[in-house]
């Protein structure tokens, strides 16, 4: 009886392996295709973009993620005033920054429960990075109104990256992504233009 338990068992985590196998061929597949763009094609996902949850979410929320890469491809994007810019047709607000990387200490890692992050570089080069969660406790309390939770974290087990808009890549921090942003980089100018747009997630 134990014997039978065991295999059905072993078969149920083989199964699952098999499926989840094919689903991460499958939003590679989706996210190469580019059939997410709507008209949008000035970037492409950064290497640390969970594809696999961006699929998922894309799949359960599309007309949020429709819509505002729609209003990517539409935008004058380098142009456009800063400041606050509500997507048409959604509860969605495009935040166009005109800001400065910061020295590592000077800057605050955090996730959210509730949204995404999702940033494109348009002008400059910004520094991020994706905490490693085995050492990265929490902080502070979460804060449901800001949807934000902030972490300590060990610079030696952390992945730092930049994203410059020469590169053409858009980076997207899902919940599971601990993350920091506009961190200083080797570049001689610290100044960036970003675009912020946080997307529901949906569970």
């Amino acid at each position: 009886m134990k014997k039978s338990i065991s295999i059905t068992i072993l078969l149920l985590v083989f199964c699952a392996f098999s499926l989840h196998a094919q689903t991460s061929k499958e939003a590679r597949q989706w996210a190469k295709q580019g059939i997410w763009r709507n008209g949008f094609t000035a970037a492409k996902p950064h290497k640390t973009v969970n594809l696999q949850e961006f699929y998922e979410q894309y799949q359960k929320n599309p007309t949020q993620w429709k819509a505002f890469f729609r209003w990517l491809a539409e935008t004058d994007l380098l142009n456009i005033p800063k400041g606050k810019h509500p997507i048409e047709g959604t509860t969605l607000v495009a935040s166009v920054e005109d800001s400065e990387n910061q020295p590592l200490e000077k800057r605050r890692s955090e996730s959210h429960y509730k949204h995404i992050d999702f940033q494109y570089v348009v002008k400059g080069t910004e520094g991020f990075a994706l905490l490693d969660h085995r050492t990265s406790p929490a902080n502070c309390k979460y804060d449901e109104k800001k949807d934000v939770i902030h972490y300590d974290y060990d610079p030696s087990k952390t992945n730092f990256f930049d994203c410059n808009a020469s590169k053409n890549r858009f980076v997207i921090f899902f919940p599971s992504d601990w993350h920091i942003a506009k961190i200083a980089t080797k570049k001689k100018d610290q100044s960036i233009r970003v675009i912020v747009i946080k997307v529901d997630y949906v569970e």
